[in-house]
């Protein structure tokens, strides 16, 4: 299966998961929580209150030597949107990728998801885990803060106390 066959499948409309395709056009679901839309809509929402260029977009596709990975999270230049409006799932990855950690997700697998979207261009990769403590990276290594967000908070809070 290819991902426009994915995208136009009836069957696979208004599930509740996450729906990527491995280096075999396989279907990998992922189960998506309510505190992971939550930490996801947190993620966006605090992008959207920095005065960063760029868009906000949620479940951006990104394809990669190993099939479709959607990031749960993505901000892209204009330049980047400009190149990839049109295409169903995007060849490069966009400057930022964040994916929020999943109950059925992995540490091992969100490794291996960091590595495939530095390699199609990704400058940062972000993971916030179930508890809502962020870890930041570039195609280095970890950082203690992110250089693009410099103001990011290091843990979310859902509500305000």
């Amino acid at each position: 299966m290819n991902w426009q066959q994915v995208c136009e499948s009836s069957e696979l409309q208004n599930l509740p998961y996450k729906i990527e395709l491995n280096h075999q056009g396989q279907i990998i679901m992922s189960l998506a929580s309510v505190k992971h839309v939550l930490f996801q809509g947190k993620i966006i929402e605090l992008l959207n209150h920095c005065k960063i260029k760029g868009l906000v977009v949620p479940e951006f596709p990104v394809t990669t030597q190993e099939g479709v990975k959607v990031a749960d999270v993505a901000l892209l230049t204009e330049e980047q949107i400009l190149l990839v409006a049109d295409h169903i799932a995007s060849s490069v990855a966009p400057l930022l990728c964040i994916e929020v950690l999943s109950p059925s997700d992995t540490l091992i697998e969100m490794e291996h998801k960091k590595v495939l979207y530095f390699t199609q261009g990704a400058e940062e990769f972000w993971l916030c885990d179930a508890e809502g403590v962020m870890s930041f990276y570039d195609c280095q290594g970890q950082l203690a803060h992110s250089k693009l967000v410099m103001d990011f908070p290091l843990t979310l809070k859902l509500v305000k106390n």
